[in-house]
């Protein structure tokens, strides 16, 4: 290789920053009209998104929900630190003790933790702590933040907005899988603590959400619920 070549590639990969590395941006080019009619679609197709709680333990391939891990993982992040990892469980052993220790967890909520306005709130959902789901669907995702990065040598380094990130990832996560047929539901027994110890996570991770997801039940039903009006969640200026 010609001595001057080499000098610039060594500057470009060893010297430079990675962030001052730019690759040309190529979005796509919509007509106005195209631009309208995918927005609307796109609308229509999330409208029907329910979060639902009876699942068909009809096997779903694994390739979707890699698919749908890597999409989650295209969502933006503080500084790029992409601070969360995705635990894709569907051993039948460990859902099972999952579901234990997650009921375990909302008894004790449901009977003195949750106040009072809590409880008023979820009842016409019709929910308690028996989460059958957890057993039944065939896949579970459990999202954990990474709130520092540990270096080789056991240092750690700082990650940033990890909070922000991850939830923008988990709604990155839940619309590909109403996208993709596939329903969910967001679970967030509280606390957390025992995902980490039952999948043997690193000090660095903490447990953000638990995500079901598969195919509704053939009897499945949902609250007929509202949304709120563009009115009431939009300010223009």
């Amino acid at each position: 290789m010609d001595p001057s070549v080499a000098a610039s590639l060594f500057t470009i990969f060893v010297v430079m920053p990675k962030e001052y590395l730019f690759i040309s941006h190529e979005p796509l080019r919509l007509s106005e009209e195209e631009t309208r009619t995918r927005a609307h679609d796109f609308l229509r197709l999330m409208d029907r998104r329910r979060s639902v709680r009876q699942f068909s333990d009809a096997p779903v391939p694994l390739e979707v929900i890699e698919n749908i891990v890597r999409t989650a993982s295209t969502a933006p992040s503080g500084a790029h630190k992409q601070p969360w990892t995705f635990c894709v469980v569907s051993d039948a052993d460990l859902k099972r003790r999952i579901r234990e220790a997650a009921e375990q967890e909302e008894q004790a909520s449901y009977n003195g933790r949750m106040p009072k306005d809590w409880i008023e709130d979820l009842a016409p959902l019709g929910t308690d702590w028996r989460k059958p789901f957890l057993e039944t669907a065939p896949y579970l995702i459990i999202v954990f933040k990474r709130a520092y990065e540990l270096k080789p040598d056991g240092s750690k380094r700082k990650n940033y907005y990890v909070e922000e990130s991850v939830g923008i990832a988990c709604g990155f996560l839940i619309a590909a899988i109403h996208q993709a047929g596939l329903v969910s539901l967001t679970h967030t027994p509280s606390p957390m603590n025992f995902l980490s110890a039952l999948l043997e996570r690193p000090e660095n991770e903490r447990p953000f959400l638990l995500v079901p997801i598969g195919y509704p039940a053939a009897e499945c039903r949902v609250p007929d619920l509202t949304r709120k009006e563009l009115s009431d969640v939009m300010v223009r200026y």
